[in-house]
């Protein structure tokens, strides 16, 4: 297969709010609802620990949508996947609005959820088609900025929408949000997946095309320690709660203030990233992070959290580590597979969200002490990144992966770093 031309654009910042805002999109209409959650229960007649359901049913619709995803966007096109996945998002956000009952507000989540996994999808996909090397690993670091952001911000927004005009406006905020973002998406970027590049849309050349991404070690050795290091990160999300606000008494104001100021955090590791990358390569950048975040979450295993301090400083070492690793491990990922850049960004999604779910099981459910609890997830899967990344500098492609891929040599120099 011939490789496909890269469209050369210059990273401008309207570029960088389009790929930025079709990252955050997902993480924004999850966590901008968590401050509501009392509210909610009490409009609904049901236990607030109910409804986990709509996380649960989010996660999950969330990663399968996004293995069909990345095959439609491959043999159709970006634009009309991701105007359609955007439509899809904006009309599950209104379901979730005018939601009388948990089942139609879990419903309304399933359609958000299957929307806006071709807006977090086609943003790695649409990147990679823009960019290849350093300009590549710049773009990743700069969108995972946003993406970052979101989750960040969304619990402070979302604490003054619920006290300004009830949690109902929140849903109506991120329908605008995903309105706003397919419009400059059409008008900024449009379409970037030229036509002799697409391929042909079959089960079993999908099956395939999965199959030899799984088996290809440049691909899934990074996805997997990025899986783990999201993993970490939203048990986090979900433990934050118990943590710092039974737990250490913060108010509902300081806990969103905490994580808005973890985003400036992020924000450093994400500019800091492409300049270690381009001096040290980038995998060995990347498992800098993944050691940081490691030490964070032994920090937190180790300390708990018998005060706002150690939590803070724990937590503060984690993110920084996952703010490095987490865009230079996107980009080891893709950078490849430009010829299967959809089908590559989707499974990445797929284990990504994977991660994410079981990372929120154990950090939730192991019962005990909730700050070692999620100390022994961020340590245990930063343990488990580190030495999965680190094999993919040591172990050559084996002869299934290249007999699936159809190819006679699978392994090359770091694209990205180059």
């Amino acid at each position: 297969m011939s490789r496909p031309i890269t469209i050369e654009r210059p990273l401008t910042p309207g570029l960088l709010l389009v790929l930025g805002g079709l990252a955050a999109l997902g993480a924004l209409s999850t966590n901008i609802i968590l401050p509501s959650f009392p509210r909610i229960a009490a409009d609904l007649g049901v236990a607030t620990t109910e409804l986990g359901v709509t996380m649960s049913v989010f996660f999950l619709v969330f990663a399968f949508a996004q293995l069909l995803v990345g095959p439609l966007a491959d043999r159709f096109g970006r634009r009309p996947v991701v105007l359609a996945g955007l439509t899809v998002f904006v009309a599950g956000s209104l379901l979730s609005a005018a939601a009388a009952d948990l089942a139609t507000l879990t419903a309304g989540r399933a359609v958000q959820a299957a929307g806006v996994s071709a807006a977090s999808v086609l943003s790695r996909a649409i990147a990679r088609d823009l960019f290849e090397g350093p300009a590549l690993a710049r773009a990743l670091s700069l969108t995972m900025v946003a993406m970052a952001a979101a989750p960040g911000f969304s619990p402070l927004l979302g604490g003054g929408l619920d006290a300004l005009a009830g949690w109902r406006s929140a849903f109506g905020a991120v329908a605008l949000a995903g309105t706003a973002v397919a419009i400059l998406y059409a008008r900024r970027v449009g379409e970037t997946h030229p036509a002799d590049s697409r391929v042909a849309l079959d089960l079993a050349g999908i099956l395939r095309g999965y199959a030899g991404l799984a088996a290809d070690r440049r691909f899934i050795l990074p996805a997997l320690a990025v899986g783990l290091l999201l993993g970490g990160l939203f048990g986090m999300f979900a433990a934050a709660p118990a943590i710092l606000i039974e737990g250490l008494g913060l108010t509902t104001l300081q806990f969103g203030l905490f994580f808005a100021g973890s985003v400036f955090l992020v924000f450093a590791a994400g500019l800091i990233a492409p300049r270690l990358a381009a001096r040290a390569g980038t995998a060995t950048a990347a498992l800098g992070g993944l050691a940081l975040a490691l030490v964070g979450g032994g920090m937190l295993l180790v300390l708990g959290a018998p005060s706002f301090p150690v939590f803070l400083a724990a937590t503060s070492v984690f993110l920084f580590g996952m703010g490095l690793a987490n865009p230079l491990g996107t980009a080891l990922a893709l950078a490849p597979f430009g010829d299967r850049a959809g089908l590559a960004s989707a499974l990445l999604g797929f284990l990504q969200m994977g991660g994410a779910g079981i990372g929120v099981a154990l950090a939730t459910g192991a019962g005990g002490d909730p700050a070692q609890a999620l100390g022994a997830v961020q340590a245990g899967f930063g343990l488990a990144a580190v030495l999965v990344l680190g094999g993919s500098l040591r172990v050559p492609a084996g002869p299934v992966a290249t007999a699936i891929a159809g190819r006679s040599r699978l392994t090359r120099p770091d694209p990205v770093a180059k």
